[in-house]
């Protein structure tokens, strides 16, 4: 019987007290041999209690991110790290279940297999109003919802993406076989990876995860394994951290795109999908019509958030998009706390 595959866990930091605790505990509970088991901290100057709660835990190596984005993280994490498969976790995330590792090296097995995505967010586990609508829609951003391109299972729809794929079912997972030109957005939160496939693509100061996955589909490796486990993502407390979250995401992608460092071709993703976006938010009955359509498969009062996240989302990306045509600037990380 051969050895199973060592696994290191990447996990970027910046003021990351409140979550990162439990998203240790649960990695290092495991029922998964902790000599196989690296975890790598890379924090971006925290000023926190972060940095004692990882030697608490006995983290394996806590590594400096001067760049302080998360991806720039990543990066340092994944060049470090030496396992054979690579879990990129952000510190909000927890696992769900003692034998989540085991499930999700599973398909690996399988040497086709570059990577492997939880199917779903752990809904059971949601705390607060915004968690629990995240997990039941199965994104983070609803225009990934217009635009069809999403890769978590979804209550509004019905399924875990519209992107054109193929699918086998196999024992605890299924076989996801993706075209070059219509990859889903894998690759963080959870996303297991094989080391050895990272060679055939590359990557600079910055590990923009959508891209990686993207490139390596584009260069052959075309499996991916979507495991029957989920996963908790906290990542929003309150009204005000969906919307600096949400600028995050926008002003960054700017940026980093305006610098020539991103390849995912989100403008190649059906662009009929943004006009049905933005034309369902300004008219508003066809948000409800998703929150009707949700609220049937799952009854819960989190599903009314629907309607304000599209709002929130159409007025920061309508201003991230003049920001970024006029002055692309990276957000600034002062005083940013998980």
């Amino acid at each position: 019987m051969s050895a199973p595959p060592t696994i290191s866990v990447v996990i970027p930091t910046l003021n990351a007290e409140r979550l990162l605790g439990e998203c240790l505990d649960a990695v290092l509970t495991q029922d998964w041999p902790r000599e196989g088991l690296e975890v790598l901290l890379i924090d971006a100057g925290s000023t926190d209690r972060t940095l004692s709660i990882a030697r608490s835990r006995g983290v394996d190596r806590v590594l400096e991110n001067p760049l302080k984005t998360a991806e720039a993280g990543k990066a340092v994490g994944v060049r470090a790290a030496c396992g054979d498969l690579l879990l990129l976790l952000d510190s909000d995330n927890v696992l769900t279940g003692t034998d989540w590792l085991r499930r999700m090296t599973a398909p690996f097995a399988d040497a086709d297999v570059l990577g492997a995505e939880p199917m779903r967010w752990d809904y059971a586990g949601a705390r607060g109003v915004i968690n629990r609508w995240h997990a039941l829609s199965g994104v983070a951003d609803p225009v990934s919802l217009y635009v069809g391109n999403y890769c978590r299972d979804s209550l509004v729809t019905g399924r875990w993406t519209d992107l054109p794929h193929r699918c086998e079912s196999r024992d605890g997972w299924d076989r996801i076989e993706l075209e070059p030109d219509s990859v889903p957005v894998f690759g963080a939160n959870g996303f297991m990876i094989r080391r050895s496939v990272l060679g055939s693509v590359t990557f600079g100061e910055y590990y923009f995860d959508l891209d990686q996955v993207h490139d390596l589909v584009s260069a052959g490796h075309r499996i991916v394994a979507r495991v029957d486990v989920a996963i908790r993502h906290d990542f929003c407390e309150d009204v005000a951290g969906y919307v600096r979250k949400t600028r995050r995401r926008a002003d960054d992608f700017f940026f980093f795109s305006s610098q020539g460092q991103r390849s995912y071709p989100w403008t190649a993703q059906r662009k009929l999908g943004l006009l049905r976006f933005v034309a369902s938010t300004v008219l508003v009955v066809p948000l409800m019509a998703d929150v009707v359509r949700g609220w049937r498969r799952q009854p819960d009062p989190a599903w009314l958030f629907h309607v304000p996240a599209c709002l929130i989302a159409l007025y920061v990306y309508g201003a991230a998009t003049v920001r970024g045509r006029l002055a692309p600037r990276a957000m600034d990380r002062t005083g940013w706390r998980q």
